[in-house]
């Protein structure tokens, strides 16, 4: 019985993190804390290497001296600027009044806008009360339906996590790249290949239209077959295409800047999330929407975000040193080598365990967690690194509409009136999330809708 449970050790130590979060605790201490308690015992009864904590040092080094995540603070002080300076209100309320009077048309703005924010924010709980405070009250004072109003602010709230430049692309980038080159030093390829965040930011176009066109289509096949839930809406004044083009063009500027010089080449993504927090900050000083105080309020929620971010990877550091301390990795490659199915059984348990698990934990532990004992076990199985990174970003983009836990809908039923139910939000965001999972399915098929962009962009 005690061998049994030494040799399973790591699927315990795996568990009790999920138990001890699911209590509450924090993330990051909750990751440290039972990855050192289950070295102590470890250690108590003569199964684990001390000598291997020795490498905590070394880890938490590479951290601090990675320039990939230099992006992230970066990128998130880009977004918040964003959202504080009110430029994503205005365009909102520009692209109101140019669709409003089409049946659909205030579901089309709000799409097109989040496409937009999730292009210059990449964050999604910042995208989807945004928009649940801006459209939101609009949409029902047209008499939309309520659960296409909620399922279309949290669909489109939920673009920054797979539209560049996302954060957890950033994140799932780094993870990705390492476990990458760990699969190809496994296999005895000591001059491995590389995959990097431009890649996946590369990868994440295509997909990240697609899933707007769905989008787009399934509003405006609700406003043609049942118009009562997507009626136009009266506009007290036309915009004209000056004021248009005036308030579109910053942000597209921006998106532009950021992203194009990524995908040419000119720019790393950490140079070009430098580019996107300037112009961000250049654009709301001109626009005169950011006093001094809303910049220590950006300040302090960006310094407060950045450091959530890398305690939890400090935290998730230390976890995986014990798991693979206790021999986590060779356990997992059996489990997967055992599955029925071979590459195909074991990605298809992979993203079953990542969408549960999407219901409870957070993008960010996901990515530091799973990510790194389940990728260079795929990797090593042949599995293309840009796509299972385009997968895993979708299939977690989709945990987070699904109910009951979706992250997206606590968001939206934080900001949203008492009228709306719990069941609204519920009931509208089903659709979405069929569009998403046959996303997957295209995705699953075609593996060239991500791999096609990178491979000609960067060969």
């Amino acid at each position: 019985m005690a061998m049994l449970m030494v040799e399973y050790a790591p699927l315990i130590l795996f568990a009790a993190v999920f138990l001890v979060l699911l209590l509450g605790y924090p993330v990051a201490l909750t990751l440290a804390g039972t990855g050192l308690m289950a070295a102590a015992i470890g250690l108590t009864f003569g199964v684990f290497d001390a000598s291997l904590l020795m490498a905590t040092p070394n880890r938490l080094f590479g951290i601090i001296s990675n320039q990939t995540l230099v992006a992230v603070p970066l990128f998130v002080f880009m977004g918040i600027v964003l959202e504080q300076s009110r430029i994503a209100e205005r365009l909102l309320d520009s692209m109101g009044k140019l669709f409003a009077a089409a049946p659909g048309g205030l579901g089309i703005a709000v799409v097109l806008v989040g496409m937009l924010m999730a292009a210059s924010t990449g964050i999604v709980g910042a995208t989807v009360v945004t928009m649940g405070l801006m459209s939101l009250p609009a949409m029902l004072k047209s008499n939309y339906d309520p659960g296409l109003a909620t399922g279309s602010i949290c669909a489109t709230g939920t673009l920054g996590q797979i539209i560049p430049p996302s954060i957890a692309l950033v994140l799932l980038g780094d993870v990705l790249s390492n476990a990458y080159q760990q699969a190809q030093i496994n296999q005895g390829i000591f001059n491995p290949r590389t995959v990097s965040v431009g890649d996946l930011f590369a990868g994440a176009v295509i997909p990240g239209l697609i899933l707007v066109l769905l989008y787009l289509m399934w509003i405006m096949l609700v406003a043609r077959l049942q118009p009562h839930k997507a009626p136009p809406a009266k506009v007290d004044q036309h915009i004209s295409i000056t004021q248009l083009s005036r308030e579109i063009a910053p942000p597209l500027i921006l998106i532009v800047a950021v992203l194009g010089s990524i995908l040419t080449g000119v720019a790393t993504p950490t140079e070009a999330a430098g580019v996107g927090a300037s112009g961000a900050l250049l654009l709301a000083i001109l626009q005169r929407s950011l006093s001094w105080q809303k910049l220590l309020t950006v300040c302090q929620q960006t310094s407060k975000t950045t450091a959530m971010v890398f305690f939890i990877l400090i935290g998730a550091s230390i976890f995986s040193l014990v798991f693979r301390g206790y021999g986590g990795d060779d356990l997992v490659h059996e489990l997967f080598n055992d599955l029925p199915g071979g590459t195909f059984g074991a990605m298809l348990v992979v993203m079953i365990v990542i969408f549960l698990l999407g219901f409870i934990l957070d993008f960010i532990e996901i990515t530091f967690v799973v990510v790194p004992i389940v990728g260079p076990v795929l990797l090593a199985m042949g599995t293309d690194p840009i796509w299972l990174g385009i997968m895993i970003a979708v299939n977690l983009q989709t945990s987070f509409l699904t109910p009951p836990f979706g992250f997206a809908l606590f968001y939206l039923r934080g900001v949203a009136p008492p009228s709306i139910s719990t069941g609204d939000i519920y009931r509208g965001v089903l659709p979405f999330i069929a569009l998403q999972l046959f996303l997957l399915l295209l995705l699953a098929l075609e593996p060239a809708i991500a791999t096609w962009l990178p491979n000609r962009l960067f060969g």
